[in-house]
Order: C-alpha cells, then sequence, then structure tokens
C-alpha cells in the first residue's frame, strides 16, 4: 500500500495536502522491535514528570523560585514528548503515516521551538544556581517569583518568535510531487527537500538561529558554571565545597544528558554520509524522549526536598 502511494506520489503535480511518514526506509522491521522500549520510555516521561509537577503543586514547602524553574522544564518535557512519540508509536503499531499539511509543520514548530526553551529554561536555572553559591544574602531579592515569571516570558517569546520562520518559511515551499518524508518526525530537512523549490534560505536560517540560541544558551552555562567552581573552591570552611556543588549536581548532570544526546545527533547529521539513514531517525527521536524521562528521576533521586514530597505524595494516596 506504501509503494503505491508513494509511487503515486512520485509522479503527482498536484498540490501536496498530506504528507506520509516512513521511519526507517531501510530497516521497517525495527519498529516491531522498537515499539516496546520507546512505550516504556513514554510512559515513564509522562508519568515522572506528572508526579514531579503535582509534587511541587502541592507540597509548599517546594513553592520555591528553582522548584518552578523545574516545573516550566517539565512542561515542556511533555509538550515536546507529546508532539513526537504517539505518532510516532501510531505508526509502530497501526501504521498511521500519514499527517496533515497543517499538523506536520505544527510538530515542526513545536519541535524547533521547545528545543532552545529547554536550552533556555537550562541557562536560567544556572543563573540561579550562580546567585545561589556566588551570593547567597542577595538571593532573595534577585532570584524571585517576580524574575521567574520575566524568565519564563523571555523563554517562551525568544524563542517562538525566532524558530517561528522556519516552519513559515517551509510551509511557503511549493509541494507538487513527492509526499514521503524518511522520517519518523517532520524535521524541517526531512520536509523541504519533497519541494520543487530550492530551500537554501530555510536552511541558513535553521542554522543561524539554532546555533545561535543554544550557543549563546551553553556559553552563559558554561560562565555560570566557572564562576560556581571558582567561588566553591575559595570555600574554607569543611565541608562547604561539598554542599555547594551538590545543590547544583543535580542541574549539572541534567544539562550534560541534554548537551551529550544534542551533539551525538549534530555530529551524526554531519557525517550523515557515513552514518546510516536510519540511525539518525533513531537518535532524532531519542532525543525528544530521553532527557524528558531522565530529568524528573534525577531531580526526584538527588533532590531531598523532592524526594519527600513525592513519599508524602504517595504517602497520602496509600
Amino acid at each position: 500500500k506504501v509503494r503505491s502511494m508513494e509511487s503515486l506520489s512520485n509522479y503527482s503535480t498536484t498540490p501536496v495536502s498530506e504528507f506520509l511518514l516512513i521511519c526507517f526506509p531501510n530497516y521497517q522491521t525495527w519498529q516491531h522491535w522498537l515499539s516496546l522500549p520507546l512505550s516504556l520510555l513514554f510512559l515513564l516521561a509522562m508519568g515522572a514528570n506528572a508526579m514531579l509537577l503535582i509534587t511541587i503543586w502541592l507540597e509548599v514547602s517546594l513553592h520555591e523560585p528553582m522548584y518552578y524553574l523545574l516545573s516550566l522544564l517539565s512542561l515542556l518535557d511533555i509538550v515536546l514528548c507529546m508532539t513526537v512519540i504517539p505518532k510516532v508509536l501510531a505508526i509502530f503499531w497501526f501504521d498511521l503515516r500519514s499527517i496533515s499539511f497543517s499538523a506536520c509543520f505544527l510538530q515542526m514548530f513545536i519541535m524547533n521551538c521547545f528545543l532552545p526553551m529547554e536550552s533556555c529554561t537550562f541557562m536560567v536555572m544556572a543563573y540561579d544556581r550562580y546567585v545561589a553559591i556566588c551570593h547567597p544574602l542577595r538571593y532573595p531579592s534577585i532570584i524571585t517569583d517576580q524574575f521567574v515569571t520575566k524568565a519564563s516570558v523571555f523563554i517562551i517569546t525568544r524563542n517562538a518568535l525566532l524558530t517561528a520562520p522556519i516552519p513559515i518559511l517551509s510551509a511557503q515551499l511549493h509541494y507538487c510531487g513527492k509526499n514521503v518524508i524518511e522520517n519518523c518526525i517532520c524535521a524541517n530537512l526531512s520536509v523541504s527537500r519533497l519541494s520543487c523549490d530550492t530551500f537554501t534560505l530555510n536552511r541558513i536560517y535553521q542554522f543561524v538561529a539554532g546555533w545561535t540560541l543554544l550557543g549563546s544558551d551553553f556559553i552563559l552555562i558554561f560562565f555560570s558554571y566557572t564562576f560556581i567552581l571558582r567561588a566553591v573552591l575559595r570555600f574554607k570552611a569543611e565541608g562547604a565545597a561539598v554542599k555547594a556543588l551538590s545543590t547544583c549536581g543535580s542541574h549539572f548532570i541534567l544539562i550534560l544528558f541534554f548537551s551529550t544526546i544534542l551533539l551525538v545527533v549534530v555530529l551524526t547529521n554531519v557525517a550523515r554520509k557515513r552514518v546510516p539513514m536510519d540511525i539518525l531517525i533513531l537518535l532524532n527521536v531519542l532525543h525528544h524522549l530521553i532527557p524528558p524521562a531522565l530529568n524528573p528521576i534525577v531531580y526526584g533521586v538527588r533532590t531531598k526536598e523532592i524526594k519527600q514530597g513525592i513519599k508524602k505524595l504517595l504517602g497520602t494516596g496509600m
């Protein structure tokens, strides 16, 4: 069925109204083996983030700026997961490969927008830890609820405005022929390659915007932790350095997860001629699933206050 639709789409000159997602063009049998672990990771990500959000909402002692920022990160994780993984599982389980024109570009917008939103949230969280360790006396006056509100507005506005042109440019291209996307998701370049027009501007804008947004965030994160490390090394009280580092240990681990997986995706795409297409597709899917699954678990295990809040929540529920 897919072959016949693909062959028809190759020779059709009518405007495209929907696309077909072919997850693993060369190894489509992979999807049967991957459906179970992906389903378990998806349920873990949804359950863990929901538990974290409910705990922070109900536990009054967690109504602090640091945990509000963590709640924002969990919300972004949930939206990213819900945007990508259910459609992937629908393809694996029910062979529902078609996706409408508008739904495809909406998914593209959310993926391109929410990824830098997460890196921007990590940057704000790094600044929060910098103020807490390097300027502890000024922390209550700098990191306030009003600061979190302004930071949240900045995170949403900056990334929504600067990434919106990516799906807009892609949607304005003329799609008159092939409509088969060799990917599990509506990635910008995977879709734009199907157009009958040149998409050089689209490619350049995504490259510049992506590296500007993510690059600036990681530079500020790097400087924040450099200042934190310098301040910690000056502590003379016994155990003070270990206590100070433990307060930002969870945050650093999450940044490490996020940046490592992102780096792997970037490097494999750069070396795409040497890396099989199916590996690139799998890495793209996992990048939208592994960090959301790990983020709440790391904070839940390493943060005493959250761990106590979860135990209290489970205790009242039993």
